[in-house]
């Protein structure tokens, strides 16, 4: 005779959403045997072996039935090792082994891997499992300690830690309490290196000033040793930092991708993504086997995705960057389904002039012809994105011998001012910089005057600029204006703006 099911709560994730999954298990009359339904994945057909083992290896004994573990709904795709836990409750409670209050199992959620001697795991994804959990009405969770302080930072919802599975029946019948979260403030994060470390480079300074107020995507070129990683390197200590719902998505993400740390469970800091230059496509852009998970792009999120020596990237990788950039997220398609990743950041390119890259361009011993390929690996479409494009030349000898420059805190406020000023101005539309301002907005809720126009309807007549150029010139243009704390741009906004579209205006 079938025994009575029992079911326990847990959350599957699929790609960047979360959804409620309902763990059943049923013991019943026949040959021996363990099963494992509900569209599962390999890491899930092996947690028959890990929760068997868990929870002999705790003390309890494993049925000698037919022992059914259903996970619901069936169509969703589920994977990973979270519901190695709640399998394993779920067994237990069916068995008869721990008796539970219907009422705390239905507000409860469960998540957690299984060692084989019962200690329990850290997983991946935390926070947006119980962010979707709080939404379905839980108000308990119950985790892996190492993922405590990362489940904390769900408001409204109470968390806490199961060190072993034993401790967790010992809870579930009242007779042991679980692990808290303690006030221990988190480790700050690595020291971001200080602008005053740059010596000279003012065009190059200034640029990633306009980039950071605004949002902008800059490329750098320039002989090698000149200060492009050294400035890149920079870059997120002039960037203000996350506010809470930035801060949680940016998290969000990380946790998903498994890049969270322990010890710093928000990341408050915009991050700085910087993958190598033999990236493939699945590395920037996101994917894997089964449901695609967070590439660079979306791990650089609210911060800064740097690609050093990127005429060195593959065209074809490069020229994947162009939907993340023109809609700040990124959609993948895999077997398993569709997953939509955030994907809103600062894209930091930076390349030496030739293949040879001397320290001085009159010793460059590359054809015209081998020049042009060299850069030319940069598609005009994705040009056409960058906002910013600095051409940096060695500093003088008297310029090595100054004082410092300016120090990153002096910058970070000026950029804080004008991305307040950004904010106020576009609060209507919920766009947080400049770069973010659709087209329509920018030529109609706040049009430039006549006069500050003329230099860009020019650019078109000419053909050196696309109508997409023309508008993200309009948004640099905004971005030095907010740094000025002017009221709209001018002339000399607009002429500086297509100035850094095109070396050659005049």
């Amino acid at each position: 005779m079938a025994r009575v099911v029992s079911t326990v709560a847990s959350m599957g994730l699929g790609g960047f959403v979360a959804r409620p999954v309902e763990i059943q298990a049923n013991i019943a009359a026949g040959l021996p045997g363990f099963t494992v339904t509900g569209s599962v994945d390999s890491s899930l057909r092996e947690a028959r072996d890990r929760v068997r083992a868990a929870i002999v290896n705790s003390g309890h004994r494993f049925p000698e039935l037919k022992v059914t573990v259903a996970l619901a709904p069936a169509e969703m795709r589920k994977e990973g090792s979270s519901f190695d836990l709640g399998m394993a409750l779920s067994v237990l409670i069916a068995d008869g082994a721990v008796a539970v209050a219907p009422d705390l199992l239905r507000t409860t959620v469960f998540l957690g891997e299984l060692a084989l001697d019962g200690r329990v795991r850290s997983v991946r994804g935390v926070l947006p499992l119980l962010l979707a959990a709080r939404q379905s009405g839980h108000r308990l969770a119950v985790v892996p300690v190492e993922n405590l302080r990362e489940a904390a930072l769900v408001e409204g919802m109470r968390s806490v830690g199961a060190p072993t599975l034993s401790a967790a029946v010992d809870w579930l019948a009242g007779n042991a309490e679980l692990v808290s979260v303690t006030d221990d403030a988190p480790l700050p994060g690595p020291p971001i290196p200080d602008m005053a470390d740059v010596v000279g480079q003012s065009a190059a300074r200034h640029a990633l000033e306009v980039a950071a107020a605004g949002g902008h995507h800059v490329l750098m070129t320039g002989p090698p040793g000149i200060g492009k990683t050294m400035l890149a390197a920079r870059l997120p200590g002039i960037l203000p930092t996350l506010q809470q719902e930035e801060a949680l998505e940016v998290t969000a993400i990380h946790s998903v991708a498994g890049t969270l740390p322990a010890d710093r469970p928000l990341i408050t800091v915009p991050p700085f993504i910087a993958p190598h230059h033999n990236v493939t496509m699945t590395g920037l852009l996101g994917g894997g086997t089964g449901t695609a998970k967070p590439g660079a792009v979306s791990r650089a999120h609210r911060g800064v995705l740097f690609l050093d020596e990127c005429a060195e990237v593959a065209p074809k990788v490069l020229d994947g960057l162009r939907q993340p950039l023109e809609e700040g997220l990124v959609r993948l398609s895999r077997r398993d389904g569709d997953a939509l990743y955030p994907a809103r950041f600062l894209l930091l390119l930076a390349a030496n002039p030739c293949p040879c890259a001397p320290a001085h361009d009159v010793d460059c011993v590359c054809s015209s012809v081998a020049r042009r390929r060299y850069l030319g690996r940069l598609s005009g479409p994705l040009m056409d994105r960058i906002d910013i494009r600095v051409q940096m030349e060695p500093p003088g000898a008297t310029m090595l011998l100054r004082a410092q420059g300016e120090p990153t805190a002096a910058i970070a406020e000026r950029v804080c001012q004008a991305r307040e000023r950004a904010r106020h101005r576009w609060r209507g539309g919920g766009w947080l910089t400049n770069a973010e301002v659709p087209g329509s907005a920018l030529r109609h809720r706040f049009p430039l005057p006549p006069g500050a126009l003329a230099p860009i309807e020019q650019c078109l007549r000419d053909g050196r600029i696309t109508a997409r150029g023309a508008d993200r010139a309009m948004r640099v243009a905004w971005s030095i204006c907010d740094l000025r704390g002017g009221d709209r741009p001018g002339p000399d906004e607009v002429m500086q703006a297509l100035m850094y579209r095109d070396r050659e205006f005049s």
